[in-house]
C-alpha cells in the first residue's frame, strides 16, 4: 500500500528477518525480531532492532522504511542507541570480547565510526544526563545483576568502577518468576535433571565425582548454575529521565514466556540506589493474540508524549521466534511510570500533539475471532479455525505448498471492516548454508540478508460470489496489517497465497478482522477474585452471554489500574505478576466484536 497508515497494530509490521539456527544436527529457521531501542534523534525516530541487519526509521511512528546496514554488529544482541551531542551512539552485546562502542553524525549516511571498546557486556543502555554526564548500564543472566558505571563522555571508556544496581527478587516479585503464567517448572529441565543426584542440600554445593582430579571438575561453576535453574534472567536495562528522577527499567524473567515484561526502579541519581516503584511491572502483556512486552525502550516523542516499544514472544519454532511491539506510556500525576497495553494487539490511532496515554482505547474492535473458516486444502493436524483461534503460536497449514491456496472467514453477516492483520507462521523450515555464512561466533546462526518477499492477496465479498480485491501485497512481510478508514461493507474476507519465502506453505496464525459489529455490547460482568499465596490471584466472573471474553485491569489504587490481562472464552484467570504485600484493585470489562463494557472497581 502506498497510503501512509493512520493506525497500527501489534506486532508491529515490520520486515522481520529470517534467523536459520543449527546446533548440532538440528536445524531450524524462522523470523525473528526483538529487543529494540526506540529514539527520536535530529526529528526522525530511529528504531534498532536485534538480528535485523539495519535499522527502522519513521516520521510519525505509524509508518516505518527499512534501512540495510550490513556492518552494523549485525550478529550482537541488543543493539542501543543514544544521542550525545550532534552524534548517535550505537553498541550491542558480546561475551569475553569488548564491545565496540561507534557513532554516526547520520545514521542513513555516514558509516559509523569506533570510539572505544572498553569491555564486554549484554544488553547495553548509555544513558547521557541533562549535565552531559554519560552511564552505561548492562546484564543479562539469572546469576548476575544489572550493573552500571558512569562513562568518559569523550572517550567511552569507565569512570570508577562499576556497581550492582538490580538483583532479583522472584519470591517477593510474582513478574520475576520464570515459566508460562509465573509456573516454575525447574525440574523439567535437563540441567536439573543431571546435576541434582550430585547436589550437596547440607554443603549447597555439586559432589565432585570420586576419582575426578579437582583441576578438571569446575565445581564452583556447576554448582552456580544448578542453583540458578528456575530463577530469572534480570536483563535488559534501559534509563529513562522524568522530573529528575531516574527510572531504571529492567526485563524478566525470559523472553519465551508470556510474562515477559519489564520491571521498573526509580532513583535520585543515575547510579542509584534505586527503589522499587509499587507499579510494577510497568510494562506486562500476558494475554490476548501474542503475549509478552519485555526488554525495550521508553522515550518521549516530539510533542511529549512517551512511548514504550518491546519485545513479544512466538517462540515456536525456535525460543527466540519474537516481534516488536509499540505501546503508549506515559507519568502520572505521582510520577509513576505505566503502559497502556488494554487490548494492546488491536488497531490504535495515534492522536496528534499531547495526548492522555491512559485513555487510549482501541480503534476497532476483532470481528473474526472463532467465526466460521473454509480453506482451499489443509495440511494433516491443522485445521482453519486456528487462524482465528486469537493465538499466534497456533496456526492453520495449506495441504499443499502450491500457489493459490486460501483461506476465507465468514464474519456471518455484513460488517463495517476497518483493518486487516494477516499473521504469517513457518513451519519445519530447513534451509543449508554454507559453512562461512554462519555469521555468529559459534557458527550457530545465519540471517538471511536477502530479502524474503511474501506475495498474497486480500479480497472482500459481501455475498461470497462477487469480490473486491483489496491488497496484492509483494514484500517482506510476516505480520502485514492494513487499514481502510472510510470502511468496507463486507460479510467475507478472503485471504490467497502467491510465492513465499523459500517455498513453503501458505500458513496462517492470525487472519485478524477489525471494524464494528453494529449490535449490542455485552452485558457487565460480575467478578470476584481472592488471593492465592502471597504472588497470586485468582479472578472469576459469571458467563457473560454475547461476550468474546474479559479484559482484566489491576493495580495499586482504583485510578492505577495500569496492568491488563486479556481473555477470550473463559470466565477465571490467575494473576500471577503480583507483589508481596502489596494492595491491589481490579476490574473486569466485558468485551465484543461491538464494544467494551466497563465493569465495577473493587479491592482484592
Amino acid at each position: 500500500m502506498n497510503q501512509k497508515k493512520l493506525t497500527y497494530c501489534n506486532p508491529l509490521d515490520l520486515g522481520y528477518r529470517y534467523q536459520h539456527h543449527r546446533e548440532g544436527d538440528k536445524r531450524s529457521g524462522c523470523r525473528e525480531g526483538a529487543d529494540p531501542t526506540l529514539i527520536c534523534f535530529k526529528g526522525t525516530y530511529y528504531m534498532f532492532v536485534s538480528m535485523s541487519a539495519g535499522f527502522w526509521y519513521s516520521d510519525d511512528l505509524l509508518n516505518w522504511e527499512f534501512h540495510a546496514n550490513e556492518n552494523l554488529l549485525i550478529y550482537d544482541y541488543a543493539p542501543d542507541v543514544r544521542q550525545i551531542g550532534d552524534y548517535l551512539y550505537f553498541c550491542a552485546s558480546r561475551r569475553e570480547v569488548n564491545c565496540p562502542i561507534l557513532r554516526a553524525k547520520d545514521p542513513l549516511t555516514d558509516a559509523f565510526e569506533e570510539v572505544s571498546a572498553p569491555f564486554d557486556f549484554w544488553d547495553p543502555d548509555i544513558f547521557c544526563d541533562d549535565d552531559g554526564r554519560v552511564y552505561l548500564y548492562w546484564g543479562c543472566t539469572n546469576t548476575d545483576p544489572i550493573y552500571g558505571v558512569e562513562m568518559d563522555p569523550e572517550t567511552m571508556t569507565p569512570l570508577g568502577e562499576k556497581r550492582e544496581l538490580i538483583f532479583g527478587r522472584e519470591a517477593e516479585l510474582g513478574y520475576e518468576r520464570p515459566g508460562d503464567n509465573g509456573v516454575v517448572d525447574k525440574e523439567s529441565s535437563l540441567v536439573y535433571q543431571h546435576l541434582k543426584p550430585h547436589f550437596d542440600p547440607v554443603t549447597q554445593k555439586i559432589r565432585k565425582p570420586d576419582g575426578v582430579p579437582d583441576s578438571v571438575f569446575p565445581a564452583e561453576h556447576l554448582t552456580k548454575m544448578f542453583l540458578s535453574i528456575g530463577k530469572p534472567y534480570i536483563e535488559g536495562a534501559f534509563m529513562t529521565k522524568h522530573n529528575g528522577k531516574y527510572y531504571l527499567q529492567y526485563a524478566c524473567p525470559g523472553t519465551e514466556y508470556n510474562t515477559y515484561c519489564d520491571g521498573v526502579y526509580v532513583g535520585d541519581d543515575p547510579l542509584g540506589p534505586f527503589i522499587l516503584q509499587t507499579n510494577n511491572p510497568f510494562s506486562s502483556k500476558p494475554g490476548g493474540f501474542i503475549t509478552g512486552a519485555g526488554h525495550g525502550s521508553t522515550i518521549a516523542d516530539k510533542y511529549g508524549n512517551y512511548w514504550h516499544a518491546s519485545t513479544m514472544r512466538i517462540s515456536v519454532n525456535h525460543s527466540f521466534e519474537r516481534r516488536v511491539g509499540l505501546f503508549p506510556a506515559g507519568f502520572d500525576n505521582d510520577g509513576m511510570l505505566f503502559c497502556n497495553q488494554n487490548f494492546a494487539d488491536y488497531p490504535f490511532r495515534i492522536p496528534e500533539g499531547k495526548f492522555n496515554a491512559a485513555a487510549l482505547q482501541p480503534e476497532w474492535m476483532l470481528l473474526s475471532y472463532r467465526k466460521p473458516v473454509s480453506a482451499s486444502s489443509t495440511a494433516p493436524g491443522s485445521d482453519p479455525a486456528l487462524s482465528v483461534d486469537e493465538d499466534i503460536r497456533t496456526w492453520w497449514s495449506a495441504g499443499t505448498a502450491s500457489e493459490g491456496q486460501w483461506l476465507t472467514v465468514d464474519l456471518e453477516k455484513v460488517c463495517d471492516v476497518r483493518a486487516i492483520q494477516v499473521n504469517l507462521a513457518d513451519e519445519d523450515l530447513v534451509v543449508d548454508f554454507s559453512e562461512e555464512s554462519y555469521g555468529d561466533d559459534r557458527k550457530t546462526r545465519h540471517i538471511e540478508l536477502r530479502p524474503q518477499i511474501s506475495r498474497y492477496r486480500l479480497e472482500a465479498s459481501r455475498d461470497g460470489q462477487c469480490w473486491e480485491l483489496l491488497e496484492d501485497t509483494a514484500r517482506e512481510c510476516s505480520n502485514g496489517y492494513y487499514e481502510y478508514p472510510a470502511g468496507i461493507e463486507a460479510r467475507y474476507i478472503r485471504l490467497t497465497g502467491g510465492a513465499l519465502p523459500y517455498g513453503q506453505a501458505l500458513r496462517v496464525s492470525g487472519l485478524r478482522i477489525f471494524g464494528s459489529g453494529g449490535g449490542q455490547k455485552p452485558p457487565k460482568a460480575n467478578a470476584s477474585a481472592r488471593r492465592q499465596g502471597d504472588l497470586d490471584a485468582l479472578v472469576c466472573w459469571a458467563p457473560i452471554p454475547g461476550a468474546q471474553g474479559c479484559n482484566v485491569r489491576y493495580g495499586i489504587a482504583p485510578d492505577k489500574l495500569y496492568l491488563s490481562w486479556l481473555v477470550y472464552d473463559a470466565n477465571e484467570v490467575n494473576l500471577s505478576t503480583l507483589i508481596k504485600g502489596q494492595d491491589y484493585y481490579i476490574c473486569v470489562d466485558s468485551f465484543n466484536e461491538n464494544g467494551i463494557t466497563e465493569g465495577d472497581i473493587f479491592r482484592l
